[in-house]
């Protein structure tokens, strides 16, 4: 059971992406499932305003932190949250696992082409690599659809080991949760635009940036009309629920009620 912080009602896993790549080998090895999601200011921002999200977060088995603020956030209410990593960085890791023990890559989501071109760019580094499926994230996602339906049963005729799921938040985690039970894989991993950054078709910072937590400002200098307005929103107002959970001092053994 891996141990958790509460952060705006979404527990986070207090992990380390050793150990996160430790239980999807596990997973697999055992023939069990995991159902990984991650979070970020934004994702929090969501499901503290939606329940039905910020209770699939909480059902799925990991939650990992993808975002520094979400570091400082769990620092303020008393949490060590170990390492924050975003699936752009920790994919070639994963990729490297999955060479290695040759388990089967789906990759779903994105714009058509993101994924085909993101493939390409893993096979330079990872030749061997299992990756047994695409497919974009263009198509219709309710439940019951034709478009659906072909969809899942196309996956599950090649039973991939880890299906990476790329359709943004929230969608991406409401789309999984919804199918979860019809689709024949062990691992499932939201994404986000993760295909786009490794096409080349989404640019980051540099790495100097990167690896110093500064991917925030990055994407704001690089994409500004994508994320300026989102980022000078919602840090001020999670730094406020922040201090909000800090501060509602609840009874012993009670959580406070921050959704109010």
């Amino acid at each position: 059971m891996v141990d958790t912080a509460n952060v705006l009602g979404v527990e986070i896993a207090l992990i380390k992406l050793d150990d996160a790549l430790a239980e999807i080998r596990t997973t697999i090895e055992g023939n069990r499932r995991l159902f990984i999601t991650h979070t970020n200011v934004s994702g929090l921002k969501i499901a503290y305003e939606q329940p039905w999200y910020r209770q699939i977060l909480n059902s799925s088995d990991i939650v990992f932190c993808d975002g520094m603020g979400v570091i400082l956030g769990g620092r303020l209410l008393g949490y060590h949250i170990p390492q924050r990593f975003t699936l752009a960085d920790w994919m070639y890791p994963l990729a490297e696992l999955a060479e290695a023990n040759e388990y089967k890559l789906f990759f779903l989501g994105n714009p058509p082409g993101a994924a085909e071109k993101a493939v390409l760019h893993l096979k330079e580094k990872f030749p061997t690599l299992l990756v047994s499926g695409t497919q974009h994230g263009y198509f219709n996602k309710t439940t019951g659809d034709a478009e659906n339906s072909h969809v899942v049963e196309y996956i599950n005729r090649i039973q991939p080991d880890i299906l990476l799921v790329g359709f943004g938040m929230p969608l991406q985690e409401k789309w999984l949760s919804k199918n979860w039970d019809s689709l024949d894989v062990k691992i499932a991993i939201t994404c986000g635009a993760l295909f786009e950054y490794l096409s080349g078709d989404l640019k980051r910072g540099p790495r100097w940036m990167t690896d110093h937590y500064l991917e925030w400002l990055a994407r704001m200098i690089i994409s500004p009309r994508r994320y300026y307005k989102r980022y000078l929103r919602d840090n001020p107002l999670f730094l406020y629920r922040i201090l909000k959970q800090k501060y509602l001092l609840p009874p012993k053994n009670e959580k406070p009620d921050l959704f109010r």
